[in-house]
């Protein structure tokens, strides 16, 4: 039985979702950006799901985005994580609230 594309795209939707919800819900910066990270793969397997629908001559850039979007969410997950590393360091607290009245 070969899965159906609306059924990857559905599952992309919920994952999106779930990312999307920790992200806006939680004031914790590390959840904050695991729930990012979460969206932008939900967004990844969309992509491949559409490339499944695709022949199979037109299908390999469906497939190829996804590659590039992984290795730059990789770098943006270094960055961020050093980010918060560093906030940690200098608050003792991940908190977002902690930074919203960070100065310039």
């Amino acid at each position: 039985m070969e899965l159906q594309p609306i059924f990857i795209q559905i599952l992309a939707l919920a994952i999106f979702a779930i990312g999307l919800m920790v992200a806006i819900s939680r004031r914790n910066m590390f959840f904050v950006l695991m729930g990012i990270e979460l969206a932008l793969n939900a967004v990844n397997l969309s992509f491949v799901g559409f490339a499944k629908t695709l022949p199979a001559d037109m299908s390999i850039a469906g497939q190829v985005v996804p590659l590039f979007a992984i290795a730059v969410a990789a770098a943006e997950a270094c960055v961020g994580f050093a980010m918060v590393i560093m906030l940690f360091r200098k608050k003792e607290s991940i908190d977002a609230d902690n930074y919203s009245n960070m100065k310039g």
